[in-house]
C-alpha cells in the first residue's frame, strides 16, 4: 500500500475541564522525526505520544500541537497563614529592636517565599481526554496519508506500463537492428572492393552483437519493472525500497543508451529516463 508522507489532521473534544485541539502535519523526511508543542500542564504525555506515533509512522517530518484551553481561567491562590504569622512575628521582633522600625506590609508578607502559592490543579480529565484525541488524530493522520498515496498509485501505474511497452519495443527491434548492421558491413565491404572474407565478416559480426548486446539491460529493467510492482502491494512503509529501484531502472536506462546502435533505442532510453525520473519525483514523498 502506497502512503504519502505528506499529510494534515485537526481533531477537537471538550468538557468541563475546557477545551483541546490536536493538529498534526507531516512531511516527507528520510527518518521518523516527531516534534511536539504541549502545553505544561499536559508536557508530561509527550513520551507516550511518541510510542503511539511509531506504531502508526514509519517514515516522515511529525508535528504536533496541543493546545489546552482551561475552564480554570483565574488560578487559585492559596496563602500558608502559618508561615506568613511566622513572618510577621519576626518582623515585629526586628522592629522592637530598631530605633527607627519600619512598617511591614500585606504584599511584603505575601511576597516572603512559601506564603503564597497556587493550588495545585486537577488535569487528570483533561489528560485522559488528550491521550483519545491524539489517537484518534493519529489514525485520522494516517487515513489521509493513504488517500493521498492512493492518488499516486493511477500515476506509478501508468508509467510502469509505459516503460514496459518501451523495453518490449527495444527488445522485438534488436535483431532487426543487427541485421541491419550486418549489411552495412557487406557494402563497406563491397564499396571498398575487399574480398569479403566470411571470417573476417563473422568476427565483425561478434564484436558487433558483444558491443551493442543489451538483453541483460533490458531483462533486468523488466525484472526491476515487476518489482516495483510487486512493492506497491506490500504494507510495510515501501519508499526507501522503491527509491533504491529507481536508482537500479536509471543504471540500466543509462546503460541502455550506452550501448544504442541506433536513434529508436536511444530514444527509447531517453523516455526511460524521464519516465524514472518522475517516479522518483513522486517516490520522495511515498512512507
Amino acid at each position: 500500500m502506497i502512503r504519502s508522507m505528506t499529510a494534515f489532521a485537526r481533531r477537537d473534544t471538550q468538557g468541563d475541564w475546557g477545551v483541546l485541539t490536536c493538529e498534526i502535519r507531516t512531511v516527507n523526511h528520510r527518518y521518523l522525526e516527531p516534534s511536539f508543542r504541549l502545553p505544561e500542564a499536559l508536557r508530561e504525555l509527550e513520551n507516550r505520544f511518541r510510542e503511539q506515533l511509531r506504531t502508526q509512522l514509519r517514515r516522515g517530518k511529525v508535528d504536533v500541537a496541543l493546545r489546552f484551553q482551561s475552564t480554570e481561567t483565574r488560578p487559585r491562590l492559596e496563602i500558608d497563614e502559618s508561615m506568613a504569622k511566622a513572618v510577621n512575628d519576626a518582623a515585629n521582633h526586628i522592629n522592637r529592636m530598631l530605633d527607627n522600625p519600619a512598617h511591614l506590609s500585606a504584599l511584603d508578607v505575601l511576597r516572603w517565599p512559601g506564603v503564597l502559592a497556587s493550588a495545585e490543579q486537577d488535569y487528570s480529565s483533561a489528560k485522559k481526554a488528550a491521550d483519545g484525541l491524539f489517537a484518534e488524530t493519529v489514525s485520522e493522520l494516517v487515513s489521509v496519508r493513504e488517500r493521498e498515496g492512493e492518488r499516486l498509485r493511477p500515476l506509478f501505474d501508468e508509467r510502469l506500463e509505459t516503460m514496459a511497452t518501451l523495453v518490449a519495443d527495444v527488445r522485438k527491434l534488436m535483431p532487426t537492428l543487427l541485421q541491419a548492421q550486418e549489411e552495412t558491413l557487406r557494402n563497406r565491404f563491397a564499396q571498398a572492393r575487399v574480398e569479403l572474407d566470411p571470417d573476417r565478416l563473422a568476427q565483425e559480426m561478434v564484436m558487433l552483437a558483444q558491443k551493442s548486446d543489451v538483453a541483460e539491460e533490458l531483462d533486468r529493467l523488466d525484472a526491476h519493472i515487476q518489482e516495483v510492482t510487486h512493492v506497491f502491494q506490500s504494507d510495510e512503509a515501501i519508499g526507501r525500497k522503491l527509491d533504491f529501484l529507481m536508482q537500479e531502472l536509471n543504471r540500466e536506462a543509462n546503460t541502455l543508451s550506452s550501448k544504442s546502435i541506433d536513434a529508436r533505442v536511444t530514444r527509447a532510453a531517453v523516455d526511460l529516463k524521464v519516465l524514472i525520473e518522475q517516479m522518483r519525483e513522486q517516490v520522495q514523498n511515498v512512507e
